[in-house]
């Protein structure tokens, strides 16, 4: 397996400018640590380290703060056992066809009315509480916040932070220091353990660009490991870390009913984002891999693969541009904004339809308790919902759809 990795997947050609060899970079001891492949085996347990700090994380500290900051669970209908409708609502389909229902409507003896109403509670009652998108934030806040500081405080004092011409004197043989070598295998462990759980968090309208972000991520981590950009790839590490940060503090916030502090960090997200991701990415950080770098050696595989991986990222930061400042647009001239751009998938409650007229027999005792959760319901998000966030959390207006037994 070595020889035919060697042969095949460690060509020179591919890793190395043209006319340098892997005997030309190799480093005594005394030189300083040179990036290896091998290195990366550590990321995969150090992905798993992180999963279970992350589980420990929200149970001792998020859950809590969650509570300080008075973020509330919206309360939910639990609906009754009927195993037919729970192994099709498993099996086949959350929201069923007219026909389907027509068809359990034979099989459990139930009205059409009474199995509209089932699903529509099963679907609710699955849906995230705000304590889960809470800790979900405030874990990622945690993380953003520790690397950016981190890596500004390992970077600020370094030549090539501030002349990025320096990134490609002498490369590839650049020896790395013990803190950026654990910079980067932190940073590639962490994104490798959202890509391992993305399947139980949050899902969002935008959940297949986070998977392409997350995986173009981790090849751009690797690759410039592997191929020594890793001067590059710090910065493109914390260019990123810089507005994360807020975001997911602007998040928290929101959970919490915080409305100006939420209004007030989403804007300075907003700024920190557009100034980071569409000017100083691309002016600064593209343009030396691209142009810059080829004052010092040739194009290779690996300038193209690297600077292909960046463009990757560059679109995704359009579309989400894209979305922030149509949601701000929203926000200044309209005064509200009316429909989510980045929402998440399953935070929207099926409470649209009529509550009225289903009848003793479908509702029974439960109709005085359902009218009072929803007016409370309906109040509690009438707090949230001139919140700027409401943009990226899909926290829908209630108070215009009140069910007609208020």
């Amino acid at each position: 397996m070595e020889a035919l990795l060697n042969e095949w997947l460690w060509q020179e050609r591919y890793w190395l400018p043209p006319g340098i060899g892997w005997q030309d970079i190799e480093m005594k001891e005394d030189e300083g640590h040179f990036p290896l492949p091998r290195d990366l085996v550590y990321t995969l347990p150090l992905a798993f380290a992180f999963i279970v700090l992350r589980w420990v994380f929200e149970r001792l500290i998020a859950i809590p703060f969650s509570r300080c900051l008075g973020v509330k669970d919206r309360i939910r209908i639990r609906v009754p056992p009927v195993p037919k409708l729970e192994a099709f609502y498993k099996q086949n389909s959350r929201q069923p066809s007219q026909s389907q229902v027509v068809s359990l409507v034979k099989q459990c003896g139930l009205s059409q009315r009474k199995i509209h109403t089932w699903f529509r509670h099963r679907r609710n009652q699955d849906r995230p509480s705000n304590t889960k998108k809470f800790c979900e934030a405030s874990w990622r806040f945690a993380f953003y916040l520790i690397s950016f500081g981190a890596g500004l405080c390992s970077l600020i004092n370094t030549s090539w932070f501030w002349d990025h011409s320096e990134c490609w004197r002498g490369y590839p043989k650049q020896a790395v220091t013990d803190t950026h070598y654990w910079y980067y295998m932190l940073e590639m462990g962490f994104y490798l353990s959202l890509l391992l759980s993305v399947s139980v968090d949050v899902k969002r309208k935008d959940f297949k660009e986070q998977v392409v972000h997350h995986i173009a991520t981790l090849f751009l981590i690797a690759f410039s490991y592997c191929a020594n950009y890793v001067r590059v790839g710090l910065l493109v590490m914390l260019v990123h870390d810089s507005s994360d940060f807020l975001l997911e503090s602007a998040k928290m916030f929101h959970y919490a009913v915080w409305t100006r502090t939420c209004d007030s960090l989403f804007v300075v997200f907003a700024v920190v984002f557009l100034v980071t991701r569409l000017v100083v990415f691309p002016i600064r950080i593209i343009h030396t891999t691209m142009v810059v770098s080829m004052e010092f050696f040739q194009p290779f595989f690996g300038y193209y693969f690297f600077n292909v991986l960046l463009l990757v990222l560059q679109v995704l930061h359009i579309f989400w541009a894209y979305l922030i400042v149509r949601m701000v647009f929203k926000f200044v001239f309209k005064g509200k904004v009316e429909r989510d751009e980045r929402s998440d998938l399953e935070s929207e409650e099926d409470d649209n339809e009529e509550e009225d007229g289903e009848g003793p027999e479908d509702e029974g005792d439960e109709c005085n308790w359902k009218q009072k959760e929803e007016t409370i319901n309906s109040k509690r998000t009438s707090l949230a919902n001139n919140c700027v966030l409401n943009n990226l959390t899909n926290q829908r207006n209630i108070n215009s759809r009140l069910p007609k037994a208020r």
